[in-house]
């Protein structure tokens, strides 16, 4: 985990606490645990459904993964409302749900075409999305979802 940690830039690690720092490291890992689900339970998805369905259910799946290993694990809320949080993880997840969907439609879409890359564009685009759009879910969830814990 010190490693994740190490990776991120000198200037925002200097303005963090040690404990805030462990805490990035563990949504990292744990995040990264979901993003694969989210990711890996499209192409299952995408043999009954179109690519842009199969991204929305997909994030569904990894949102599911991604609450109780948030809960348990990067912000220990086990002794909080689950059911408060539940809700507050469900909106920003929403909105992150919408900005993956965007990311890899765009990317999808209008990217590589524009570029003229072909290759294994959906698994990519898709993984990219949500690779970006794990930032904005930790802002939200220690803003928001798991405010004052840990």
């Amino acid at each position: 985990m010190d490693s994740l940690v190490a990776a991120l830039p000198p200037a925002l690690r200097a303005r963090m606490s040690p404990a805030e720092l462990r805490r990035i490291g563990r949504f990292l890992l744990a995040g990264g645990f979901a993003a694969f689900v989210n990711w890996a339970a499209r192409f299952p998805l995408n043999e009954i459904m179109p690519f842009s369905a199969a991204v929305l259910v997909a994030y569904g799946v990894g949102m599911v993964v991604g609450f109780f290993l948030y809960r348990l694990f990067v912000f220990e809320a086990h002794g909080g409302d689950a059911r408060s949080q539940l809700w507050k993880f469900i909106l920003v997840n929403a909105v992150g749900a919408v900005e993956v969907w965007l990311l890899a439609l765009a990317f999808v879409h209008w990217l590589a075409p524009a570029i003229g890359w072909t290759l294994w564009v959906e698994p990519i685009a898709h993984a990219a999305a949500i690779g970006i759009g794990a930032a904005t879910s930790y802002v939200g969830h220690r803003l928001l979802t798991f405010r004052g814990i840990g």
